[in-house]
């Protein structure tokens, strides 16, 4: 008579899950430093840079503007609604909506829209070349993979999403002081001048900071899903999938912490009396 298979105890799943997870960080983090160790030894040439700079910049534009744009409008939208319970504040709403915008809406809307769009894509890509052996066949003949397909996309990310921001941040302000002018009636010159009184250059670059880290965080984890997708197209779609998760958790994650010290540093700097 056969024993029955008793199930694995909840302590050695732990131990397994993580291990896994150490795993994990150490593989990411040794292609992390591959990568930055790639692009300090070497510049990737112009010709594999411009198209991908292309694909990833100029063809993101019309998505992160347009997406920019409305979250301005409807921002004005349910600013209005709160500031009409107190009319005498009507004239903060330029302050509220475009801090809003340029502190954390801008750069976290911005690197969202490129995870979905370049972030799958670049994870879809590579992954169809680890498939199809195309990466094993750039090693044997002698050129480093991360070298000619991470680099460049890393310094996209990178260099072109603070465009992106600046963009993402204009279209939101504008919409919002469209909306508010226009159909709510708000005093321009009171929207305006509340508005500058509020925001300054620390926001500004705050925000350009956290849209570099953001960019960063999509090459790698985007990159590094591709070179490690499974055979066939179900694995091609997961890596592309787990990219654009992945990089959505980290992105809300890291902003809440980059928030915190930027915070810190600001009161440290301008004590408040």
């Amino acid at each position: 008579m056969s024993k029955a298979i008793s199930p694995a105890p909840s302590g050695g799943r732990f131990l397994a899950g993580l291990r896994a997870i150490i795993l994990g960080w150490g593989d990411i983090s040794d292609f992390t430093l591959q990568t930055l160790g790639w692009m300090v030894r070497r510049r990737p040439s112009a010709g594999t840079m411009l198209p991908i700079f292309y694909q990833v910049g100029v063809r993101s534009v019309p998505v992160v503007g347009i997406t920019g744009l409305f979250i301005g409008m409807v921002l004005a939208v349910q600013a209005f609604g709160e500031f009409t319970r107190f009319p005498p504040l009507r004239g903060w709403m330029g302050a509220a909506i475009n801090g809003s915008v340029i502190r954390e809406l801008g750069p976290v809307l911005a690197a969202t829209m490129l995870a979905g769009r370049v972030g799958s894509a670049i994870a879809a890509e590579l992954g169809t070349m680890r498939v199809t052996e195309q990466i094993d066949a750039l090693t044997c003949l002698g050129v480093n993979p991360i070298h000619y397909l991470v680099v460049p996309r890393f310094l996209a990310c990178v260099f072109l999403i603070p465009l992106l921001t600046v963009l993402a941040d204009f279209m939101g302000v504008m919409g919002g002081a469209f909306i508010s002018t226009q159909y709510f009636d708000i005093e321009p010159y009171q929207y305006w001048s509340q508005s500058q009184q509020k925001i300054g250059l620390w926001d500004i670059l705050v925000g350009l900071f956290k849209s570099m880290v953001f960019g960063a965080l999509i090459a790698i984890i985007s990159c590094h899903r591709g070179f490690n997708a499974k055979a066939g197209a179900e694995g091609v779609g997961r890596a592309a999938t787990d990219s654009f998760v992945l990089s959505f958790v980290a992105i809300l994650v890291v902003d809440f912490f980059m928030a915190m010290f930027f915070n810190t540093l600001y009161v440290q700097i301008w004590p408040r009396e």
